[in-house]
């Protein structure tokens, strides 16, 4: 099969990216390892057309338009011609792309158009508390009617979804995200900075931070030697004003001391700094899967994760992880307190999470789930093709 992603989030170069960028830059390669051609379309903040390779994974990036105004429809314009051209040259069988992926992408017969809910406008409009944008709501519904099937990265953001767009019935798989457990290796021990306690992710108000930082003042009363560091990109409000700068004011105004913002980190350090720390915190009020939790679940770190969203399918509570209220700075304290405290415990956790990646989040079994997805589908187009062919033959 030839699997084309249309994304704009594909890694490049050291610039930070998230969890879709993250996701296709797992499995494109793997894929390719288990014999398929992968292409993948986006566009770039380059000043000019790029063509790279990626462990054997063709990345075209095109320049951004440049329009003042209705820049989308320079943009769309040029990512049909490109679609158009690599699936002239080698057949395109299937085209992913996220939720508002396919709004201006023109439908073409022989591919299947696949959307993998990632967590779309509607998702994250009900999540966050706010009101539905016009115009990305309308590109989200038009997108949706151009799907030929749907992947959902959790069993939480299917049915979320499904509150507000339909899937006109067509077919939809839940597939979990892959970790590589080689990159995100069983962690050393020796390696652990006692009492350090590592949130990753992009410093804003879904992610927790506010309740974390606040929770974090309980876990310093009891343990003075507690750090918390505090790792990913700023966040910045309409106006310009950054998340970081109002998270430091916050910290200053109660006092509380033991906090480091450390900025972004490049995506192939990670698994350095998961080492270093005793507890991972990640009590995002929303997520569609949460990746940095599989992560540090990967290294046999105690991962403290929400109970909200999809935590209840990503982690079994006291077993192989925590969940926590992300809402109680109060039960996120207590949660962090509880592993300090009983080190014993949670390494056994640790251990546990290892085995719960390994088993329900493996590259290997997450890649041939896929597979056997796209080829469903291309397999049922295939009878759809022989069954009017036979009724033409027939008249």
């Amino acid at each position: 099969m030839h699997i084309c992603f249309l994304t704009h989030e594909y890694p490049e170069g050291n610039k930070s990216h998230g969890g879709i960028g993250t996701f296709i830059s797992t499995i494109a390669p793997a894929l390719m390892v288990a014999g398929h051609k992968v292409t993948v379309i986006g566009l770039s903040q380059n000043e000019i057309d790029k063509e790279e390779i990626d462990r054997n994974v063709q990345i075209k990036r095109l320049r951004r338009s440049k329009w003042k105004r209705f820049s989308f429809i320079d943009n769309s314009s040029r990512l049909n011609q490109a679609i158009k051209k690599v699936n002239s040259s080698d057949r395109i069988d299937v085209l992913e792309a996220s939720e508002l992926g396919f709004a201006f992408i023109r439908k073409t017969s022989n591919i299947k158009f696949i959307i993998r809910l990632h967590g779309g406008h509607h998702f994250f409009a009900e999540a966050e508390k706010r009101k539905i944008n016009f115009w990305k709501a309308f590109q989200e519904k038009r997108s949706f009617r151009k799907a030929d099937a749907f992947i959902g990265v959790s069993d939480y953001v299917v049915q979320n979804t499904r509150k507000y767009l339909s899937f006109q019935n067509r077919p939809i798989e839940i597939i979990y995200n892959p970790i590589n457990s080689d990159k995100f290796y069983k962690s050393d021990q020796s390696k652990l900075i006692p009492k350090r306690i590592l949130f990753v992710g992009t410093l804003c108000e879904k992610k927790g931070v506010r309740e974390l930082v606040l929770g974090f003042k309980s876990v310093k009363s009891k343990t003075p030697e507690a750090l918390l560091i505090l790792t990913g990109r700023d966040w910045k409000y309409p106006d310009g004003i950054s998340y970081s700068d109002k998270m430091k004011e916050l910290v200053s105004v109660n006092k509380i001391e033991g906090i480091e913002f450390t900025g972004p980190v490049n995506y192939n350090d990670l698994p350095i700094e998961y080492e270093k720390a005793e507890i991972c915190a990640f009590p995002s009020h929303m997520e569609t899967q949460g990746m940095v939790a599989l992560e540090a679940m990967s290294m046999a770190k105690p991962v403290i994760f929400s109970n909200v969203g999809p935590g209840k399918e990503t982690i079994e509570d006291g077993v192989n992880g925590l969940l926590a209220d992300p809402y109680s700075p109060e039960d996120i304290a207590e949660k962090i307190n509880y592993l300090l405290e009983n080190k014993e415990i949670a390494k056994q956790i640790g251990g546990q999470a290892r085995v719960r990646i390994l088993e329900k989040y493996n590259l290997n079994k997450i890649v041939e789930e896929n597979i056997n997805f796209y080829k469903s589908l291309l397999h049922f187009s295939l009878a759809e093709n022989a069954y009017a062919s036979k009724r033409l033959e027939d008249k």
